[in-house]
């Protein structure tokens, strides 16, 4: 299946992104529509992105935690701006078991095991987590409460794609308790920084830090915070949200503390979360028309080593070598593959391997045995070398921090080239059509506008950026006035 061509990203950006998380082995569809099949590849990825993730979280303080998938329906209920979002795309769990129909012969639900509540699985886990942090929280000295929880959620979405929207999704869900306001609000921007760094230096995903505006913060929320992308085909990606969450949830839970002069006070909290999601911005950020391109420094596979002999005696030398090799790298921490197996041939390999996108290749053969070399392909650039047996150490090191920048800066400046100031509508809705991007302009602050310029254009307004400053100016639709430009783009 690996020698069949890619469709080209400019004819068809959407079946060439199909096209390679199934051609690299990533994810299938599964038999339920909206679910997904990840395959060990793709989960390989995930697991990478989970083990720096978590090491971040726990760096400042964060504890893990795990929560039920169920939550009863009068917990899901207590929040009401919250329920009124999710409600929409919630599974329901009514009975909990089924019977055989000794006609039919066919399964079907048994109506007398009808629960006493329904039972929501959890779109997120707001819910179940403040019912039980009353339980938990009584004094000052219980907090701050700083919990991650990784897992899985449903949202049942209408129109999916893999990785980007699936009605299951795998994330993290932060979600932490704080004696005053203050507190909370330092921590909804410290998640946001982490997930920032994540994605720039690890991920090699440039992202714009910003504030939802108020139509788009998450439900229960008083505002969230947000990092987006931009993807090669000018549409912007949320990569990961930071909601201060106020005192909503205390107040629906009635979950207070006694605060140091024996007052009570409502509980200040947030909520924070990335997912599967992240997967797909690497794929349509990186990759090119033949596969995947992986940063080294998320690739769970950053070298791979590919035999070419035409007899065994010649592959057994080869073993010899590359298991050396292997050991060598291994010993600086870098991950390695030694493809050995015989059933499949360099040409095949080598095509296989371009298309997982693993950051580097090293070929062993017998013309490289004679020179005391090996071939060595960097997948970013397509670009070979010829390296000495004693050099292969410092220079797989130093390439691999090479094609991390590279593949990082060249995203930078497909950003930059993108970001656009707009102050002419006609302008806006040219630039939007015919390529995309960001593009920087005045809003009045009115939902009318947005939804106008919605319908015109299917752009919204994807952040307010946190690093701009206010500017006097005419709102780009209505001409109203306006104090800051806000972020317009067309999304995933």
């Amino acid at each position: 299946m690996y020698h069949n061509q890619l469709t080209k990203r400019n004819e068809d950006y959407s079946k060439w992104y199909n096209e390679i998380i199934m051609r690299s082995g990533l994810a299938e569809h599964s038999g339920v529509r909206g679910f997904m099949i990840i395959k060990p590849y793709g989960f390989s990825i995930w697991e990478k992105i989970k083990k720096i993730l978590d090491k971040m979280f726990k760096k400042t303080g964060h504890e893990n935690v795990y929560f039920p998938l169920l939550i009863p329906k009068s917990s899901f209920s207590k929040q009401k701006e919250h329920i009124s979002n999710f409600s929409k795309g919630c599974a329901v769990v009514t009975h909990y078991k089924l019977k055989k129909d000794k006609y039919k012969k066919e399964l079907s639900v048994d109506p007398t095991s009808k629960l006493q509540e329904e039972l929501i699985i959890r779109p997120t886990s707001e819910s179940i987590i403040w019912k039980t942090y009353k339980k938990w929280i009584h004094s000052y000295r219980d907090l701050p409460l700083l919990f991650n929880q990784w897992g899985n959620a449903i949202r049942w979405e209408m129109r999916t794609r893999l990785f980007l929207r699936t009605s299951e999704f795998l994330w993290q869900e932060g979600h932490t308790a704080h004696s005053n306001k203050k507190e909370a609000i330092e921590e909804t921007k410290k998640i946001l920084d982490i997930y920032t760094k994540f994605s720039e230096k690890f991920m090699a995903i440039p992202v714009i830090q910003g504030i939802k505006p108020y139509m788009d913060k998450f439900s229960g929320s008083e505002k969230t915070f947000c990092i987006e992308a931009l993807m090669q085909d000018g549409k912007s990606l949320q990569i990961g949200t930071s909601h201060f969450l106020g005192q909503n949830f205390s107040k629906a839970f009635d979950v207070k503390f006694t605060n140091e002069k024996g007052i009570e006070e409502y509980v200040w909290s947030t909520s924070w979360g990335v997912s599967t999601r992240l997967i797909g911005g690497l794929i349509m950020l990186h990759s090119d028309d033949n596969g995947l391109i992986i940063p080294p420094m998320i690739s769970p596979i950053q070298i791979v080593i590919i035999p070419i002999y035409k007899t065994k005696q010649e592959l057994n030398h080869i073993h010899e070598i590359a298991e050396n090799i292997k050991k060598n790298l291994e010993n600086k921490k870098i991950s390695v593959k030694y493809d050995k197996r015989e059933i499949f041939t360099p040409g095949w390999k080598f095509h296989e391997y371009e298309m997982k996108g693993i950051p580097i290749r090293i070929s062993i053969g017998p013309n490289e045995m004679k020179k005391n070399k090996v071939e060595i392909f960097r997948r970013d650039t397509s670009e070979k070398v010829w390296i000495s047996y004693n050099e292969i150490i410092p220079f797989s090191k130093n390439l691999l921090e090479k094609i991390q920048k590279n593949i990082y800066q060249k995203a930078l400046n497909r950003t930059k080239k993108l970001t656009i100031i707009s102050d002419c509508y006609d302008d806006f809705k040219k630039i939007i059509k015919e390529k995309g991007g960001f593009i920087l302009a005045h809003w009045d602050g009115t939902h009318h506008t947005v939804k106008k310029i919605q319908e015109e254009t299917d752009a919204t307004i994807r952040c307010i950026p946190i690093d701009h400053k206010k500017e006097i100016g005419k709102c780009i639709y209505s001409g109203n006035p306006s104090f800051r430009r806000v972020i317009f783009a067309k999304s995933y």
